[in-house]
């Protein structure tokens, strides 16, 4: 177990774990799992998923997506970084009391879903989102997007169209870092949550005595 590997209170910060991918790769299923495992090992850890949709901006976002309303294109990427910096007092709050937090969907999404329309660049996607928490890790669903059209309700919602996500696709390549980790989305659930859980099992100790670095920001 990693509590008894590493103690039932690891000292030290909590990891911020960030799982990224095209829409309909695995992310929300295999984040519910690494979280249900984390709990399992007695590790503090804490699941987000952006959008937020229970706040008031993250209601208005949800009003966009599933179509019921238009918000300007510039506008809906503000409210979309708004969204994440609500939340991060609480997440610095739980880092810092040891607690890792498992994130689904962060500011790479908002950057590679914006900057595929017509006339966005990435670095003014970034701007909004600059001093973030910085992931200590981003596992990235590789899934094409032609594969991805034919799972569950692909269609549904407004950027759930195949060219569209090939373009986001091509962003997040342009986004990667040296501290994403990519994973075959085309595998079995249980065999991507397996080496999922390989990677976290030993990662998850060696930030402990690290400090928070910020989005865009910190090398």
């Amino acid at each position: 177990m990693l509590a008894r590997k590493f103690g039932t209170r690891m000292a030290g910060r909590g990891a911020l774990i960030v799982f990224e991918g095209c829409d309909h790769s695995g992310k929300t299923t295999q984040c519910r799992r690494l979280v249900e495992w984390l709990q399992q090992e007695q590790i503090p850890v804490e699941p987000f998923r952006f959008p937020d949709r229970t706040t008031a901006i993250g209601q208005m976002i949800n009003g966009y997506l599933s179509n019921k309303q238009d918000i300007e294109d510039h506008a809906v990427h503000l409210l979309f970084s708004a969204n994440r910096w609500e939340l991060v007092p609480k997440m610095r709050t739980l880092l810092e009391s040891g607690t890792t937090l498992i994130v689904d969907r962060y500011a790479y999404s908002g950057v590679s879903f914006t900057a595929a329309k017509e006339g966005f660049t990435i670095d003014w996607c970034k701007n909004p989102d600059r001093g973030l928490p910085r992931p200590d890790l981003v596992l990235y669903l590789n899934l094409t997007p032609e594969a991805a059209a034919m799972r569950g309700t692909f269609g549904k919602e407004r950027y759930e169209q195949t060219d569209m996500q090939l373009r986001v696709a091509k962003n997040f390549q342009l986004l990667k870092e040296s501290y994403w980790q990519e994973i075959n989305a085309e595998k079995t659930e249980d065999d991507m949550a397996r080496e999922i859980r390989d990677i976290v099992f030993n990662f998850i100790p060696t930030v402990k005595d690290k400090p928070m670095l910020k989005l865009w920001e910190d090398k």
